[in-house]
């Protein structure tokens, strides 16, 4: 008899997710919009009709609304990004090793990404002491992935991990997308992240287990596979201008027609290099972008009816909170006790397309 020494897949063991205080509802969030860009008041009566077309009812805020009516630079941006972040990433992570029953002493190596604000110290390093971690811990922090950084990121989690085997890989993702509304901006593409935008983070623990832990089953996924793609030319379709009082989103309005007309061959591909195909899944966990982009993914990828509930649910409880997003899809995948094979995917900046192969377990 021969044992089987090859190393498996990166686990997921908790997955937590944390929320700011301050709760936005849709019809507050467009009756303060119609304040702020009510000095263009035909422009405001074309674009309203995006609040209620956005699939979003609820989302929350690091802030208070009223916030969102006055002008803010960097220096306040930045506080404001540094101490929430740092606390909702403690909350999410506390939370992850409670669920694992494990210690911060146990964590090897912390992942964290983010899009929505900078900081040097990097935030991974800020954390270290909220988290009790051991200053021997290693550090990956990522930036400039946007939407795309809940799948790549949990992706280099489980790369580390499995440079690590054994030892425990802390992934953490947090995004302040209301931060990065600027009221001098009456761009379309601000007005548009008031109508989806949400705060959020969320914490995974992710290991390699070792021969002695292979047969305990306590895991709740396994990451079997990963990529991307990137396309040329691209990076005008979405991410940041870097302007005086902050980040400026960048929007194209053709983002639905290009998941319509791209996302399949690239998507085939990946499958097929795990000898894969879209009718082999069990299920699809998908960024929910917005509403528009979620029917371009219904149609691109030929899926069933009600296949994407899980993250309409998401959008419309939470908003779009970036990269944060498609963890909080798979935390309420796993909540409602899906199983299988499932494609885990994401568009960002670059223009980028993030995929895994999760098997939910």
């Amino acid at each position: 008899m021969t044992t089987d020494l090859a190393q498996p897949p990166a686990q997921i063991y908790a997955v937590a997710t944390a929320y700011p205080s301050h709760v936005m509802r849709q019809d507050e969030v467009a009756a303060k919009a119609a304040e702020v860009f009510g000095h263009k008041p035909d422009y405001f009566r074309r674009m309203a009709a995006a609040y209620g077309n956005a699939g979003v009812e609820t989302r929350y805020s690091c802030v208070p609304l009223d916030w969102y009516l006055e002008p803010h630079g960097w220096p306040e941006r930045t506080q404001l990004y540094e101490e929430n972040a740092i606390a909702l990433l403690t909350e999410a992570a506390t939370a992850t090793m409670k669920q694992a029953n494990i210690k911060p002493a146990d964590i090897a190596a912390t992942v964290v990404v983010s899009s929505t604000g900078v900081v040097t110290p990097s935030l991974d390093s800020l954390l270290q002491g909220p988290l009790s971690l051991k200053p021997s811990v290693q550090r990956l922090p990522i930036f400039g992935l946007g939407c795309a950084g809940g799948v790549i990121g949990l992706s280099r989690a489980a790369a580390l991990a499995g440079s690590i085997p054994g030892q425990w890989v802390l992934f953490l993702c947090v995004e302040l997308c209301g931060l990065t509304f600027r009221q001098s901006d009456d761009s379309k593409a601000n007005l548009i992240g008031t109508a989806i935008f949400g705060d959020g983070a969320a914490a995974l623990l992710v290991k390699v287990p070792d021969i002695s832990e292979r047969d305990r089953g306590s895991s709740s996924a396994a990451i079997s596979a990963w990529g991307e793609h990137t396309w040329p030319d691209s990076r005008d379709t979405m991410g940041w201008r870097v302007e005086d009082d902050g980040l400026g989103v960048v929007f194209s309005r053709d983002i639905p027609n290009l998941v319509r007309r791209e996302l399949r061959p690239v998507t085939d591909r990946f499958l097929r290099q795990h000898e894969l195909a879209l009718s082999d899944l069990d299920g699809v966990l998908c960024h929910p972008g917005g509403e528009k982009v979620l029917s371009a993914l219904e149609a691109s990828l030929e899926l069933e009816p009600n296949a994407l509930r899980h993250a309409r649910s998401v959008l419309r409880d939470r908003g779009n909170m970036s990269a944060v997003t498609v963890l909080a899809v798979l935390k309420q995948a796993l909540e409602a006790g899906d199983n299988g094979r499932h494609l885990m995917t994401a568009l960002g900046p670059g223009f980028t397309a993030g995929m895994a192969l999760l098997d939910l377990q």
